[in-house]
C-alpha cells in the first residue's frame, strides 16, 4: 500500500448501487458529443483541399465508410476503456497506471487528457464565433475581427463559468442537444428532396484550383474509407478513452456495450448521413443560385441556401447558444487533471496558461482546421486507446492493476504511435514538405501500432512490476 501514491491509493470504486442506466448516462453523454455541430458539419469534407471531399465516389460509398468508421470508433477507441471502468469503477487517471505506471499515469492520460481540453476549447470557440458573427453581420468574414474578437469573449465566458458554476451549466445541458436535433431534421427536410439529382461529376467539376484529388489507394473505396476514418476517429479519440469514466457509472457488460452502440454508433451514422445528404440535396439549387458554392462541403456554411437566410441565422445562433455548455466543461476536465498532476500549484495558474494557449489558437486561426485538430487528437489518444486494448487482453480482460513507475511498454508503444499517426501533419505544417508516402488513416494505424507493439514489449518482459491495491474491485 505503501508503494502506492496518494492519488492512487485514495482512489475509490464507484459502488454497483450507484450504477445507472446506459441510456441516460453513456449513451446520452455520447449522444450530446456527437451532436455538437462542428463533428457531423464537416463530415462531407474529410479534409481541407480534397476535391468531392467524402463524397468523391458517391453517397453510397461515402455512407458505408461513415458505418465503418463509427464502428471503429466503438470497438477501438470506446469498448475496452469502458469495460474497464465498469469492471473497476475507477476513473481514467487511475486505470491508466496499468498502462503506464503509477508515475506515468499521471501524465499519460492525465496531464494530456487536460491539455488537450484547451484545444478542444479553442476549436469550439473558433466555430461557434463563426457562426455567432454570421448571426449578427452577413458580412462578417471567416477570421476577421468580429469572429475572431467572439471567439476570445467565448473563451473567456465558458472559462469563466466552469469554474464558477458548472453544476448549474450541467442542467442546462442536459436539454440542448434538442436544438441540435431540431436543426438536422429541419436540414433533412429541406434537402431530402434534391438527393436524386446528385452528380459526382458536377462535384468534382466545381473543385477550385489547387484542390487535389484522394489519391490513397486509386482514390476508390479505400481512399475515402480512409479520409471519412481519418476525421471520424480523430474527433472522438479522447472521448472513446474517456469511456472509463463513463463506463464506471455502467452496471454490466450489456450497458457498456449499449451504450456505445447507441450513443456513438448510432449517433454517428445518424448526423454524418444527414450531413452528407444535405451536401448532395443541395447541389442541384446551388447549381441555378451560385455554382461557385459547389465546391463548399460545410453544411453550417451553406445555411442560407439550405434553410433561408432568416431561419438559417436563427440556426447558426442556436447552434452557437447549444454549443456553450459543452464548451464550459473543458476546464473542469483540466482542473481536475492538473490539480491531480501538480497538487501544489493553483489550478487557476495552470488553467491560466491554458487559456492563453486556446486564445493563441484562434487568433491564428490553428483552431480553424478542424481536420488537422482532429489529426493531432487521434495521433495522441489512438495509441493510448491501442495500448490499454491490449494491457486489457494480456491480463485475461480484465483491469490489470497499477504497475510500477514509468511502464516501459506502455511508453514505448505510445511513443510509435504517435510518430506513425502524426508524421504527415507534422512534415507539411511544421517542415513545409509532404511525405514521400501516404499513412492510410493515421489515427487508426496509431492505435494498430500501439496494439500490436504493447502486445510484444510484453511478452518481451518490458512491463514494469505490478504493485498491490488492496480496494480494487473485479468483475
Amino acid at each position: 500500500m505503501s508503494q502506492l501514491p496518494d492519488y492512487v491509493a485514495s482512489a475509490q470504486p464507484n459502488p454497483k448501487e450507484n450504477r445507472a442506466p446506459w441510456l441516460t448516462t453513456t449513451s446520452a453523454t455520447y449522444a450530446g458529443i456527437i451532436l455538437w455541430f462542428v463533428f457531423w458539419q464537416e463530415v462531407p469534407m474529410g479534409g481541407y483541399g480534397i476535391a468531392g471531399g467524402t463524397l468523391s465516389q458517391g453517397l453510397g460509398v461515402a455512407f458505408l465508410s461513415l458505418v465503418i468508421a463509427a464502428f471503429l470508433c466503438h470497438f477501438c477507441s470506446y469498448l475496452v476503456p469502458g469495460l474497464l471502468g465498469m469492471k473497476t469503477g475507477l476513473g481514467l487517471t487511475v486505470i491508466g497506471t496499468s498502462t503506464y505506471g503509477v508515475k506515468g499515469g499521471l501524465f499519460m492520460p492525465g496531464l494530456l487528457m487536460g491539455i488537450l481540453q484547451f484545444g478542444w476549447l479553442s476549436v469550439s470557440a473558433y466555430f461557434s464565433g463563426l457562426l455567432l458573427a454570421g448571426f449578427i453581420s452577413s458580412d462578417a468574414q471567416q477570421g476577421g475581427a468580429l469572429h475572431l474578437g467572439i471567439g476570445v469573449l467565448w473563451i473567456f465566458a465558458a472559462t469563466f463559468i466552469g469554474m464558477k458554476g458548472v453544476k448549474y451549466v450541467g442542467m442546462v445541458a442536459s436539454f440542448t442537444p434538442i436544438i441540435p436535433i431540431a436543426i438536422l431534421l429541419l436540414i433533412l427536410v429541406n434537402t431530402i428532396g434534391g438527393v436524386g439529382s446528385f452528380s459526382v461529376e458536377k462535384l468534382m467539376a466545381a473543385a477550385p484550383e489547387g484542390t487535389k484529388p484522394i489519391t490513397l489507394f486509386g482514390s476508390g473505396f479505400l481512399g475515402v474509407l480512409s479520409l471519412m476514418c481519418t476525421y471520424v476517429y480523430g474527433f472522438f479519440a479522447t472521448a472513446g478513452a474517456a469511456g472509463v469514466d463513463f463506463g464506471a457509472h455502467n452496471k454490466d457488460t450489456k450497458s457498456v456495450q449499449m451504450g456505445g452502440l447507441v450513443g456513438v454508433v448510432l449517433a454517428m451514422v445518424v448526423t454524418g448521413t444527414i450531413a452528407l445528404l444535405a451536401i448532395a440535396g443541395i447541389q442541384a439549387k446551388l447549381t441555378e443560385v451560385n455554382p461557385e458554392l459547389l465546391a463548399t462541403y460545410n453544411v453550417t456554411a451553406l445555411f442560407d441556401f439550405i434553410l433561408g437566410a432568416g431561419l438559417g441565422k436563427t440556426c447558426m445562433f442556436l447552434l452557437a447558444v447549444a454549443a456553450f455548455p459543452s464548451a464550459c466543461f473543458p476546464t473542469v476536465v483540466a482542473a481536475g487533471a492538473f490539480k491531480t498532476t501538480f497538487p501544489k500549484v493553483n489550478p487557476m495558474i495552470t488553467c491560466g496558461i491554458g487559456v492563453l494557449a486556446a486564445i493563441i489558437l484562434v487568433v491564428t486561426q490553428a483552431a480553424g482546421s478542424a481536420p488537422d485538430v482532429f489529426k493531432v487528437v487521434g495521433a495522441s489518444f489512438g495509441p493510448i486507446c491501442g495500448a490499454m486494448a491490449a494491457d486489457y487482453i494480456l491480463a485475461g480482460f480484465r483491469w490489470a492493476g497499477p504497475r510500477e513507475g514509468l511502464n516501459p511498454a506502455g511508453w514505448i508503444s505510445w511513443f510509435f504511435g504517435f510518430v506513425v499517426g502524426a508524421s504527415t501533419l507534422v512534415v507539411e505544417v511544421f517542415c513545409g514538405g509532404t511525405m514521400p508516402f501516404e499513412i492510410p488513416c493515421p489515427p487508426v494505424a496509431a492505435f494498430a501500432v500501439g496494439f500490436v507493439l504493447y502486445i510484444i514489449l510484453a511478452k518481451a518482459g518490458m512491463e514494469s512490476k505490478k504493485l498491490d491495491m488492496p480496494q480494487r474491485i473485479d468483475n
